[in-house]
């Protein structure tokens, strides 16, 4: 009895962690990452939240309150290039994109999200 409570607990700490990193990852097309150079961690750097990063893509998807970009490697977050939605800090922000626009970006991690700070 006792080892069949400790196989459900082990079962459930993992079950319980899946919905974790699928909300992580969404809004994310990984189909071209290469996965040996990535951080794995949930997308989370290393380095103090709030650090700025910079980033150039082209605009897959503008939303209400996010942009999809198709973006370039950001070397400051070890990412290699890949599609992701990031919120925006200033909605009138929206109004400088246009879906299949380049754009220069900065951006800033906030717990879990990337929140574009500026965008041109």
């Amino acid at each position: 009895m006792k080892r069949l409570l400790a196989i459900l607990a082990v079962a459930a700490c993992f079950l319980g962690a899946a919905p974790l990193a699928s909300a992580q990852m969404k809004g994310m097309d990984m189909k071209d990452m290469d996965m040996k150079d990535m951080d794995m961690k949930g997308m989370k750097s290393d380095k103090k939240a709030g650090e700025v990063h910079k980033g150039t893509g082209v605009v897959t998807k503008v939303e209400k309150e996010k942009v999809t970009i198709k973006h370039e490697p950001i070397a400051s977050l070890n990412w290699p290039t890949m599609t992701m939605a990031f919120t925006v800090k200033d909605k009138a922000m929206l109004g400088k994109v246009a879906k299949d626009k380049t754009v220069e970006f900065e951006f800033v991690q906030q717990g879990q999200q990337f929140v574009i700070t500026s965008i041109e």
